[in-house]
């Protein structure tokens, strides 16, 4: 075996993996460059530490589960009067996570709740948070059938070791006792480990109507809105105003 072989063979023993991969390449590179030892031991470690972050990225991207990928820088801040730059500048700080605030974003459909919550949840990701995104459809699901579903379990796992929790639509569909009682076991496991993104088209005042329970729904609140920013956004639907035609205009 040559040494090259031999070296790539180490550094795969030594979990250099993305190192020996690309090994020869930086021997000819260091060759034509007449690197230093120094300098070419440092440019494999720097691949190294890079290749693997990018991987830890996509790896947490992956976990997310987004439905799609927008940007903060893709938000059309315009369009959203209760929303200043300010506010938006701070809740990309993420500052909030740390100190384990939950944001509640409310108003109607298409006004770009999911789409803040997505550009938050990326940002998030960006630096070095856990984040899962979860529809409240999905997520009762999930809670109902994580005894007998691994996919379930596997999800609901994800979901309590995140640094970050997004519900996407939060009370868009009514739930019997026992949904809004695992409801409720989630919120108490996430309370004070977790930070926790709600969006919804009902103010906090409407979910005992779709929770059905009082006493659940003042616990719920209780633990959601303990340290929580409840952003209200209103204006009219982008969707709507932005939507696609099949028809062309006349001329």
């Amino acid at each position: 075996m040559s040494p090259l072989k031999k070296s790539e063979e180490l550094l795969k023993t030594l979990h250099l993996s993305e190192a020996a991969h690309s090994l020869s390449q930086f021997v000819k590179q260091a060759e034509t460059n007449e690197s230093t030892y120094l300098s070419f031991l440092y440019s494999i470690l720097e691949y190294e530490q890079k290749r693997r972050e990018e991987k830890q990225l996509e790896k947490r991207l992956k976990w997310a589960a987004f439905p799609f990928q927008k940007t903060l820088d893709e938000f059309h801040l315009e369009e959203q009067q209760s929303l200043s730059q300010k506010q938006l500048n701070h809740l990309r700080e993420l500052t909030w996570i740390e100190q384990l605030y939950n944001i509640i974003l409310l108003g109607p459909p298409g006004i770009g709740k999911t789409h803040l919550s997505v550009g938050l949840g990326l940002e998030a990701i960006n630096q070095g948070h856990k984040v899962m995104f979860i529809t409240m459809g999905e997520l009762v699901h999930a809670l109902k059938t994580q005894e007998i579903s691994r996919k379930a379990q596997t999800k609901m796992k994800r979901i309590r070791t995140a640094d970050l929790v997004i519900i996407d639509d939060l009370m868009f569909m009514a739930m019997d006792q026992h949904e809004a009682n695992l409801f409720f076991h989630l919120i108490n496991d996430l309370y004070n480990r977790s930070s926790i993104i709600l969006t919804s088209n009902k103010a906090p005042k409407e979910w005992g109507e779709l929770l059905g329970d009082p006493a659940i729904t003042t616990a719920i609140l209780d633990r959601l809105i303990h340290r929580a920013e409840v952003i209200h956004l209103n204006g009219d639907s982008y969707r709507m105003k932005h939507r696609a035609t099949i028809f062309t205009e006349k001329v």
